[in-house]
This record gives C-alpha cells, structure tokens and sequence, in this order.
C-alpha cells in the first residue's frame, strides 16, 4: 500500500521517506541563512534586531509542534494499525488545533510586541525599531506557518515526504527573489530592510501552505487529509489525543526557546555584535540542526507506523541506521565549523568585531554538532513511540543547565564561556538520549 512503512526494506524504506524530509528541512535553512545574509548587508544592528525577532518567530514553532506531533503520531499509528477513518478523525482535529493556535498566538505578538521586545533590553534605537518591525509581521501572521508544519507532518505520517518537499522548493525560490527585492529596494520597490525580510518570509509560507492544501485536492491517491472541514466541532476524543503526545513537545520547544531567550539577554550585555553572532551563529548551526530534524520526522513517522503494527524489531534496526546517518553527518559540520570559521563568518558579518567573535562561536559550537544530531534523531524515534513526555524532561533539564553554566563559565571566561555552556549541555544531551533509547528499547521486546 502507498505509504505503508511497516513493510520491505528498512534502510531503503527509511532513506525514501527521509531524503526529501532533509531536502526540505535543508531549505529551511536556506529560507534562514538567505534572510540574514541580506539583513547583514545592513549591518550588526539590523541582525541584532532581526534576530531579537527572529525569537518569537522559533517561540511559535514550540507551540506548532503540539498539533504537529500529536498529528502526525496519531496519524502514523492509525495507519499502522489499519485504523483509515480514524487517522483522518486525528488529521483534522490537528489542522483545527493548528489554526486556532496560529490565530491565538499572533493575537498575543500584536497585543504586546513592545513589552515583549523590550525584555531583550536592546540599547541601539536601530537595533530595537527592526526587532519591532520583524515581530509585528513576522508573528502576525504566524498562522501560515503554523498550518505549514502541521500538514507537514500528517503527509509523512502517510508516508509521503515528497509533496511537502516540492511545495518548500517553491517558497525558497520565492523568497529568494522576494528578499533582496524588499529588504534593499529594486525598482518600483522602496527599501524597507527588517520589514521586507518578514514580508518575504510570510509570503512564501502562505505559498507553500497553499501548495500543500491544493496537493490534497488533486492528488488521485489516498489522503486522510481529504474531506477536512476547519468549521466543525473538534472531536474530544482525538483533542485529547493529540494534546497528550503534542503538549510535552510543545512545552520542550518553547522551555527550550525561553532558555534560549534568557541566555541572549545575557549576551546582549556584550553588544549588539555578539547578539548577532548568537542569531545567526544559530541559523548557520541549522545547517546541521535542520538536517537531523528531517530525518528525525522522517524516523518518526516510520517508528510510529511500526510501532502501531508491533513491528518492534524494524524500529530498533531504522533507529541505528539513522543514527550512523546523521552522526556522520554531525561530524563532518563538526569538521567544516572548525576548520573554516572565518570564511562562513565573513558571509554574514562585515565588521571586524563581529567576525571575530562569530569566528569563536563556530569553533566551539562546532564540538557538539554530531551530538546535537543524535539527540533530534533519539527524540523523534521516541516521540513515534509516544514518549514525548519523557523527552521533554530530559531536554528540558539538560537545556536549562546552560543559564547556571553560562553565568558560572561566563564569569571565569566571559562571552567564550557562554559558546562553551551551549557546546557542553549538546554533548550531555546527545550521549544521554541515545542511553535512554537503547535501554527503553531493550526492556520493549
């Protein structure tokens, strides 16, 4: 059957459904880095601001996660169950939760973007005016975004990766164009810097969103997606569902974003410069992030259907061929980060401080990248398990390690200790979700 992964073989079956999961998460991060590559032909300032912003932006995503996962394992578990009807009760109970969530959370960002803007204490007007100017559009219209992960995640649940992935090509390629063209001016078109980047960047999420929901129209082949009506009560019995397996994740992405958050109020107090680096240090870093990420969901989705169909001994084998996957992977960002900082820094930076200290920011975050890889591979084959919560405790408490470390280290050895507090908690997470995997696994025969 068409999206059946709980039959032929593991690794093909696996690296079929993963490869436009990566492509796709990859353009992800090209959507990121194009952003702030042109942002940082403004300047430090405007990626300060622009990355101050940019926190909400990933704030959301924690909160998109809860209809996202719960969907999509709800979904992968129904079909691996044979359970058709039921799958799409779950598909579109989570595309109603995602829109209600979408609306609420940009409802929340347009109320109170000033206070939430000043808590980043920025002191450069510049800096502050474009964090303004991003938030307001960028998280006002979050809803496309929202709606975006969440079909994402209930087509691989099916086991189709690829519908997501082309619609994804189409919105880089249309921001690619959008961004330079609003960000600096061209033509008709007046430059409008911070603003034109969000304007960019919701104009081709509404663009891939509409891609997905005509693909569901079209398609000739089976789709739980077929049929959803947004205006209907949300059934209780698939709500509860979904919010049980989504909320521990929703929670664990956005505890990891506050973290987060508090972390570069602290950087702040080092200059606008080593907020910059932290922002886009990060989008660079999802190079590797956003790569382990889709094959994660991709492992998700197959570790969900078989675990549905009691297929215990396909999920162990998928677990350890992606495991060497993306741990290659890892290592070989480990490689370049350390190897060739200065030529990725000066993409992105112009001033000489600011290089400096992005270099410094790649060598020693460039340590964690093969665990951090790991760790997203483990939590997505134990989400497709169903448990989440047990994921959310063991992230929540390594990540929250790193504001107690990074005071600790960065009063011994200032901004560098606080790279070294995000680089040693990574490590930590890594080695500790890869045990918990293997020992959960053992005692599930």
């Amino acid at each position: 059957m068409e999206g059946n992964l709980t039959k032929g073989p593991i690794l093909k079956t696996l690296t079929k459904l993963a490869l436009p999961i990566m492509a796709s998460s990859f353009l992800g991060t090209l959507y990121n880095i194009t952003d702030m590559a042109w942002i940082g032909l403004l300047g430090s300032k405007a990626v300060a601001g622009v990355g101050v912003g940019g926190m909400f932006t990933w704030l959301s995503q924690g909160l998109a996660s809860m209809s996202r996962m719960g969907g999509q394992v709800q979904v992968a578990q129904c079909i691996g169950r044979g359970e058709r009807e039921k799958a799409h009760k779950f598909a579109q109970a989570a595309v109603q939760l995602s829109t209600f969530t979408g609306l609420l959370f940009a409802a929340i960002c347009l109320i109170f973007t000033r206070p939430m803007v000043g808590f980043f204490q920025l002191q450069d007007a510049e800096a502050h005016a474009a964090a303004m100017s991003y938030t307001r559009i960028a998280c006002g219209l979050i809803v496309f975004s929202f709606l975006t992960v969440t079909l994402t995640g209930i087509y691989t649940a099916q086991g189709d990766s690829r519908t997501p992935f082309l619609a994804n090509l189409v919105g880089l390629g249309l921001n690619m164009i959008l961004d330079p063209v609003l960000i600096l001016g061209a033509g008709p078109f007046p430059k409008i810097g911070a603003a034109g980047a969000a304007i960019a960047t919701v104009t081709s999420q509404a663009v891939v969103m509409s891609i997905m929901m005509l693909g569901v129209i079209v398609q000739k082949k089976e789709n739980v997606l077929k049929g959803i009506r947004l205006f209907t009560k949300i059934s209780r019995e698939c709500l509860e569902g979904i919010c049980r397996i989504g909320i521990p994740t929703a929670i664990q992405g956005m505890a990891y974003c506050v973290i987060s958050m508090v972390l570069t109020r602290m950087v702040s107090g080092y200059g606008a410069e080593a907020v910059a680096t932290q922002r886009v240090g990060g989008q660079i870093e999802s190079i590797s992030w956003n790569t382990a990420d889709g094959f994660a969901s991709a492992l998700n989705a197959f570790t969900a259907q078989n675990y549905g169909a009691k297929e215990m001994g396909r999920v162990k084998k998928g677990y350890r061929a992606a495991l060497w996957t993306v741990g290659i992977w890892g290592l070989l960002i480990t490689a370049v980060f350390i190897m060739f900082p200065r030529p990725i820094a000066e993409i992105f930076f112009h001033e000489p401080k600011a290089v400096s200290i992005a270099i410094g920011y790649l060598i020693i975050i460039g340590f964690s990248e093969a665990f951090m890889c790991v760790e997203l591979t483990t939590i997505g084959a134990l989400s497709g398990l169903g448990k989440t919560r047990l994921c959310s405790v063991i992230s929540i408490a390594f990540t929250s390690a790193r504001i107690p470390l990074a005071i600790i280290l960065g009063g011994i050895m200032g901004l560098t200790g606080i790279w070294w507090a995000f680089s040693a908690t990574s490590i930590a997470k890594g080695i500790i979700f890869a045990i918990t995997f293997f020992w959960i696994t053992g005692n599930n025969r």
